[in-house]
């Protein structure tokens, strides 16, 4: 099991990444995330959006567990960030948490899908 939050604080540091929700929904528009975060107590219309543009151009999206106040603190900066873009991962294994996020998805897709079948 991957260690998210040492992971976020290695991708910080040593990868490329961008905050906030504007900067992913721009890049999941244009396809450059490998991987999106978000906070849990991101507004859903946000997550929404998110989500809509990066299942179109296939970025994974999952969602931090803690608030953006805590994701902020991950992050080491003194502000709230209530999504993470990484471009890329640098020396951190996160990646490994989009294809956990990618394979969550397409099981939810098939449940609906079986669940309208029937």
């Amino acid at each position: 099991m991957i260690d998210v939050e040492k992971a976020i604080a290695t991708v910080v540091k040593t990868g490329r990444v961008h905050f906030g929700a504007g900067n992913a929904i721009r890049s999941a528009k244009m396809g450059r995330a490998k991987l999106i975060l978000v906070a849990s107590n991101c507004p859903k219309i946000v997550i929404d959006d998110i989500t809509y543009y990066a299942k179109l151009s296939d970025v994974p999206v999952a969602i931090y567990k803690g608030s953006s106040i805590d994701l902020g603190v991950t992050c080491g900066k003194p502000f709230m960030v209530s999504a993470l873009t990484i471009r890329e991962p640098g020396d951190s294994d996160i990646l490994r948490l989009g294809e956990r996020a990618k394979e969550v998805s397409e099981e939810s897709e098939t449940e609906t899908v079986e669940e309208t079948d029937a």
